[in-house]
């Protein structure tokens, strides 16, 4: 079984890439989700610099069905 691992990657170049919050003091990535849509736009950004605000799976779950409802109503 394999498990891709991210470590040693240039954190601030992640940062620029992706969009996630870069803290230059402590020179890490904060915490970052993102809902995608089908068509690979973000639905949802979500950051956190500390241990509340990100995303849940029932919150995800939610806008999910949400979404797939909207679109079956257009």
């Amino acid at each position: 079984m394999e498990f891709p691992v991210g470590y040693g990657l240039d954190n601030k170049a992640i940062s620029e890439l992706t969009g996630c919050f870069y803290e230059e003091k402590r020179q890490i990535l904060h915490s970052t989700g993102y809902v995608l849509k089908p068509d690979g736009t973000i639905a949802v950004g979500v950051y956190s610099t500390g241990p509340i605000g990100r995303l849940v799976w029932q919150d995800v779950h939610a806008l999910v069905q949400f979404y797939k409802k909207m679109a079956a109503q257009s």
